[in-house]
C-alpha cells in the first residue's frame, strides 16, 4: 500500500491489487466484501454505496478516464468518539474501489485516528488474500 499526496494536499492511501491475485472479478464483489468488513467491526457503521461512475456518466459533460470500468465509493462510519465539533468535518470515512480490466486501484483518504487509518487498511490490504 502507497501513501501518496493527492494534489499535494490530501494525504490518500492507495492499493493496486491484480484481479488475478484475488477471487473478485468486478467492483461488486469488492463492494460487497467490504460492507462484509464494516458490518463485522464492533463500532464501524455501513452508511451507503455510491456509484462514482455512474453519476459522472450520467452527466452530460462528465469525463472518465477511458481505462476505468467502474468506481465506487463505500461509506461508513468509524468512530466512537466526538472529542469536538471540529471532528465532524472529517467523518464519514469512504473506501474507492476502481475497477480496471486486470486490477483494482482501492483508495481512501488518511483518516484523522491512527486506529481508524489502519484498520481501513488491513481491510483493503485482504482483498488481495479473499
Amino acid at each position: 500500500m502507497n501513501k501518496i499526496m493527492l494534489k499535494d494536499k490530501f494525504p490518500v492511501f492507495t492499493q493496486e491489487i491484480p484481479k488475478a491475485a484475488c477471487r473478485f472479478s468486478n467492483a461488486n464483489e469488492v463492494i460487497a466484501y467490504l460492507r462484509e468488513k464494516i458490518e463485522a467491526h464492533p463500532v464501524a457503521r455501513f452508511i451507503a454505496v455510491f456509484d462514482h461512475y455512474g453519476h459522472v456518466k450520467a452527466l452530460e459533460n462528465g469525463e472518465i478516464d477511458p481505462s476505468i470500468l467502474d468506481s465506487k465509493n463505500i461509506l461508513f462510519c468509524l468512530s466512537a468518539a466526538i472529542p469536538g465539533p471540529a471532528i465532524a468535518a472529517v467523518r464519514p470515512r469512504a473506501i474507492a474501489v476502481n475497477e480496471l480490466q486486470d486490477k483494482f486501484v482501492v483508495n481512501f483518504m488518511e483518516a484523522p485516528v491512527e486506529a481508524a487509518t489502519n484498520t481501513m487498511q488491513e481491510w483493503v490490504e485482504s482483498i488481495a488474500s479473499a
